[in-house]
């Protein structure tokens, strides 16, 4: 049986800062999930429903003195599925660090502060 991106992505129940929930998935599996194509948006949208939070971290920050969101990896975010006005417009950085998170409802991608806790999606790959 061939693995699908599905089975490659676990949610974690369990409500961590961004911060925490990236240490969890490097210690556990690999990484906080990164979305590169419609195929791992998918695969995220149908582990995302199970979600006990209304929303759940991805591995995308906001690098504020590049004005730019990049994946954990590194990758600069080409794909992307933001919900209005997140994501496009430059963040506040004098406040809080922004990270990417998914709305469980209409998985769309959302900016949140990293402090708050919410369940997430870590990758075997």
């Amino acid at each position: 049986m061939k693995p699908t991106v599905q089975n490659k992505l676990i949610l974690i129940k369990e409500n961590m800062t961004w911060s925490e929930a990236v240490r969890y998935c490097r210690q556990n599996h690999v990484e906080l999930v990164s979305v590169h194509s419609e195929e791992i948006q998918r695969g995220v949208m149908n582990v995302v429903k199970r979600a006990s939070t209304a929303a759940v971290w991805l591995g995308l920050h906001n690098y504020c003195i590049m004005n730019m969101w990049l994946w954990v990896s590194g990758e600069i975010v080409c794909y992307h599925n933001w919900a209005p006005g997140n994501g496009t417009t430059p963040e506040n950085c004098s406040f809080e660090n922004r990270k990417g998170a998914v709305q469980s409802g209409d998985q769309r991608w959302i900016s949140l502060p990293e402090s708050h806790k919410l369940n997430f999606i870590c990758s075997r790959y």
